[in-house]
């Protein structure tokens, strides 16, 4: 798995007009080929009557499968610059549909690469970015009394990030660590509360963080 990577935030389409032609931008989170050709067909199915409904997506830790189509747009005009766009902005498991509906002026090729290279770039802007950073889930069980103390000192931490609280016997806080701050965070912990705190390990996972 990867440490950290860059991927869409969620679902959703951005629209621009240029030279008459509108280009509606659907973008998607995919992890496999499946998906994203699922996605494309969903797509083209809604906007049966575009003119055209180009495609491109990335998927893989390492960019395995990358495909692009033109979907009728002169060779490499359409599905490649926006891949490229997709590539530039250090993307992963993405797929997006530009939708665009003639408007009578013809654009050119050059004018074709900028308007869906545009189309994306204005489309990934309007729906956001997250940066995914593989974190372990530190589990620390205290007495109540401690709580306090403890959720204030983790909302004002820069490297832990409280994740949840649960609340039983005892009360049970879960953390958000990097892999290289478990030591850091246990005897963190143990001098916070007098070493009242019994601090385990839980699973890793992805934690979402916007970055635009």
């Amino acid at each position: 798995m990867l440490r950290q990577y860059y991927t869409v935030k969620g679902t959703g389409e951005h629209e621009i007009i240029i030279e008459k032609s509108k280009f509606i931008a659907h973008i998607k989170r995919a992890t496999t080929e499946e998906e994203a050709q699922a996605f494309i067909q969903e797509i083209k199915k809604k906007h049966w009557n575009a003119t055209h409904n180009c495609s491109a997506y990335l998927i893989g830790e390492h960019d395995q499968i990358q495909k692009a189509n033109d979907d009728g747009e002169p060779s490499g005009t359409a599905g490649v610059p926006m891949l490229e766009v997709l590539k530039k902005r250090n993307l992963k498991d993405t797929v997006v549909v530009v939708t665009r509906y003639f408007g009578g002026i013809k654009l050119g090729a050059g004018g074709l690469i900028r308007a869906y290279g545009k189309a994306v770039s204005e489309g990934l802007n309007a729906i956001g970015v997250v940066e995914r950073r593989l974190m372990r889930v530190m589990h620390t069980k205290v007495e109540y009394s401690w709580l306090g103390k403890i959720e204030n000192e983790l909302r004002a931490h820069e490297r832990f990030l409280l994740k949840t609280i649960h609340y039983s016997d005892q009360v049970e806080i879960e953390t958000y660590v990097a892999e290289d701050e478990k030591d850091n965070f246990t005897a963190w912990m143990t001098e916070l509360t007098n070493g009242q705190a019994d601090i385990s390990e839980g699973e890793t996972e992805y934690l979402e963080i916007d970055v635009q």
